[in-house]
């Protein structure tokens, strides 16, 4: 039986409102509303239809939505 896919679970986060680019590490199991910018305080929530910060700003989706997508 072959392996699943592998799940990444680290992603960039960048702001829509500075720009400003966090790595950041991402729980295996959940996803994650709200996450507040370092740079300018700005709090992120998910863009409409996206289940996460990460799916709307990150460089990686989170790891339920790439396990779906695997």
């Amino acid at each position: 039986m072959p392996a699943g896919p592998e799940i990444t679970l680290i992603s960039t986060l960048t702001c829509p409102i500075c720009g400003h680019a966090e790595t950041e590490a991402m729980p295996p199991d959940q996803c994650v509303y709200y996450y507040e910018c370092r740079e300018c305080g700005s709090l992120l929530k998910p863009e409409p239809g996206d289940c996460c910060v990460f799916c709307s700003y990150g460089s990686v989706p989170c790891p339920p939505v790439q396990q779906r997508t695997g």
